[in-house]
C-alpha cells in the first residue's frame, strides 16, 4: 500500500483508484462509527479521498503503517463534522463491547486480545475516557463535562491511559 500512497502523491489516477477500492470499506466503517447517518458519511468519505489525493506524498512510513494514516484522516474528518454539526456538547453512550464490535480485517487477533486485556488493567475511568475519545470521537470539553473535571486533567488521563497501554503492549 506504500508504493500506493507514493504513486497517488505523484498524481497517479490509477494508483488512487486502486487505493480506494483496497481501503474505502475501513475508512467508511471508521467515519460510520462516529458519524452514524450515512448522508454525513458520504460525504466525510469523499472530503477524506480528496484530502488524501492532495497529501498523499506527505506519508512518512517510518511513522506507522498506511492504513493506520489513513484511518487516523477519517477519523479527524469525521470528528471535525460531527463537532461542526453539533454545535455544542453532545453526551455520548459508552457501549462497553465497543472494542470487540470494530470490524478490522487488518488486525491480528492476538494484538486484539491483548489490547482488550491491556484495557482491563487500566483505572476505569481512564479506560471509558480512551475509548470516549478515540472510538466515539469525543472531545476533551465534551469529556470534561461529562466527567465534571478540568479539561487538563481529562488530558491527563488520557495522555496516562494511553501511556499505559503502549506500556503493556509493548510488555507482550
Amino acid at each position: 500500500m506504500e508504493a500506493l500512497l507514493a504513486a497517488v502523491g505523484e498524481g497517479d489516477r490509477a494508483a488512487f483508484s486502486a487505493l480506494y477500492a483496497r481501503t474505502s470499506a475501513k475508512l467508511y466503517g471508521t467515519i460510520l462509527r462516529i458519524l452514524p447517518e450515512g448522508g454525513q458519511a458520504d460525504d466525510a468519505l469523499q472530503d477524506v479521498y480528496a484530502r488524501i489525493w492532495h497529501i498523499a506524498g506527505s506519508y512518512d512510513a517510518a511513522r506507522g503503517r498506511p492504513i493506520t494514516w489513513l484511518a487516523a484522516i477519517a477519523r479527524n474528518r469525521a470528528i471535525d463534522v460531527l463537532r461542526k454539526g453539533r454545535g455544542g456538547a453532545r453526551m455520548v453512550t459508552l457501549d462497553p463491547d465497543a472494542l470487540a464490535a470494530i470490524p478490522d480485517e487488518q488486525v491480528d487477533p492476538a494484538v486484539h486480545a491483548a489490547l482488550v486485556q491491556c484495557l482491563d488493567t487500566l483505572d476505569p475511568l481512564h479506560r471509558e475516557c480512551i475509548l470516549l475519545a478515540y472510538l466515539h470521537g469525543a472531545s476533551r470539553e465534551e469529556l470534561a463535562v461529562r466527567y465534571d473535571r478540568p479539561t487538563g486533567t481529562i488530558k491527563s488521563w488520557l495522555s496516562r491511559g494511553l501511556l499505559a497501554l503502549r506500556g503493556c503492549l509493548s510488555d507482550d
